[in-house]
């Protein structure tokens, strides 16, 4: 099987911080982001506004940096300049290709990730446990979890803290749509960065990956639609850099390109 992991960067230290822990579906089936029976719109453009630079960290969230396999909940800002150099490190490793070469859906459909949420994707943490992969995600970044009686795996109801719009949600399954998971690199924008070429079990990877995946605001993962950074960031401005990085980390470990334009604009969100 297709094993794919990040580099190994020395001398890193992995910290661990224990988490406190209706949109039109032929418009998002476009995108590589989930709405419940469907993926996420396309569309967005830039955010402005912003939480908190430190509501993420106090909900529990982890630096991305520290959390390399995405098992950890959450995005927990970077604010020591040590941590933001490292990034831009990252950033700058990344292979690019021009707008143009990466534009168009050239084909793109969902069900070549496999079908959604699947359980028994291989070389993936969390894969086959059980599970299915949005239960997972909720259950790693929910607090205050109940599941559906006789269940370990379906949850009901949780608090979350939105990484996007730094705000809490109180969600219950009956409202699904008001929790979407997404996924960092759209699933689009991986196929016309070259995951058209990709065999059908590594393509699920990135589908299934946790470090590909946020629980998020509805209409926040609505907005971003298969958005690169150029042209979609969180609101809250505070977990910008945050959110670059594990854009970032996807692309490396996947070995995607990302465009001039988002690599810049990582860069202006990670800058000193």
């Amino acid at each position: 099987m297709t094993r794919i992991g990040p580099r190994t960067r020395a001398g890193r230290r992995r910290r661990t911080l224990v988490a406190v822990t209706p949109f039109l579906a032929a418009a998002l089936a476009l995108t590589g982001c989930e709405v419940p029976g469907g993926e996420g719109s396309p569309g967005g453009g830039s955010a402005s506004g912003g939480a908190s630079p430190g509501a993420s960290a106090a909900s529990g969230a982890v630096n991305p940096l520290d959390n390399p396999d995405g098992t950890e909940p959450g995005l927990a800002p970077l604010t020591s300049e040590a941590d933001r150099a490292e990034a831009r490190a990252l950033i700058d490793g990344l292979g690019t290709r021009s707008a143009r070469a990466g534009s168009g859906a050239d084909g793109y459909a969902r069900d070549a990730f496999g079908y959604a949420w699947k359980d028994t994707v291989d070389g993936v943490p969390l894969g086959r446990n059980g599970c299915d992969t949005r239960n997972d995600m909720l259950a790693r970044d929910g607090r205050d979890l109940r599941h559906r009686s006789g269940s370990d795996c379906v949850v009901e109801s949780m608090t979350l803290h939105d990484p996007y719009t730094g705000t809490e949600i109180d969600w219950r399954k009956a409202k699904a749509a008001e929790v979407q998971i997404d996924h960092v690199v759209p699933l689009s924008y991986g196929w016309r960065m070259g995951a058209s070429r990709w065999t059908d079990e590594r393509r699920q990877q990135l589908a299934n990956d946790p470090l590909n995946l946020l629980p998020s605001e509805g209409s926040a993962n609505a907005a971003k639609g298969d958005s690169g950074p150029a042209d979609w960031l969180p609101p809250d401005r505070g977990i910008r850099c945050a959110y670059v990085v594990r854009f970032a980390q996807v692309a490396e470990k996947y070995r995607l390109p990302v465009t001039d334009a988002d690599q810049r604009a990582m860069r202006g969100e990670c800058a000193a």
